[in-house]
């Protein structure tokens, strides 16, 4: 990639798969862009561009791309494998353009302290990376897996609630059932793993939809 391609690509600004930096901020902040890139659909981290999509460079790119590594290394579990490019700015000022791909080891997870262990996941919604809800872990967890349910009572009941309103959110399932959350998440996840439903992320409240309307 020269400056002319970099330049056009920040041109697209942020977004689902595109995320600009300065410079490489602190590193646990840093690991959370990775890992909802990582998460969800792959993309770019570009070190040296402003919020804008101006590209400015950084004055010590092999300082930075020492900070990015050390904030890859350090603060997230499992690792995610990188391809960073330079990427000559200016004589003196250079960008790094950080491809992320869409994990197959996913769900990944920010590791503040290593004292503490891993924390949340994280994901990516538009430009924004957000906590990952547990309906979202689930479902990366079980990609590739077989599954098979039964549709009783409460998927009639839940089928009929959506060709009213058209969405529900795990809390209002439970409550259109009379269970806990924890039942209705599970059932929920089941259905989409099943392609019955399909799972909308936040960046409020996670929400599932009929599949067959996405189509």
């Amino acid at each position: 990639m020269n400056a002319r391609d970099l330049s056009r690509l920040a041109a697209m600004g942020e977004g689902l798969t595109l995320e600009f930096k300065r410079k490489v901020p602190r590193a646990a902040r840093l690991a959370k862009e990775v890992i909802a890139l990582a998460n969800t659909a792959g993309g770019y981290v570009l070190i040296g561009v402003d919020d804008d999509g101006t590209v400015v460079g950084v004055r010590d790119s092999f300082e930075e791309q020492y900070a990015l590594a050390e904030a890859v290394n350090s603060h997230i579990s499992p690792a995610v494998k990188l391809h960073v490019e330079r990427v000559e700015i200016s004589h003196r000022r250079d960008a790094l353009v950080v491809r992320v791909p869409l994990s197959e080891r996913r769900p990944h997870y920010l590791v503040e302290d290593a004292n503490v262990g891993r924390g949340a996941a994280y994901v990516r919604v538009d430009s924004m990376s957000i906590e990952a809800s547990s309906e979202a872990i689930a479902l990366m967890r079980s990609e590739g897996a077989s599954v098979s349910f039964t549709f009783g009572e409460d998927e009639q009941r839940l089928m009929r609630y959506l060709e009213t309103y058209g969405r529900i959110t795990v809390r209002q399932f439970a409550t259109l059932c009379n269970s806990d959350t924890d039942t209705a998440s599970t059932a929920l996840v089941t259905l989409t793993r099943a392609q019955v439903l399909y799972h909308h992320v936040g960046p409020g409240e996670d929400y599932f939809s009929m599949a067959l309307a996405d189509e």
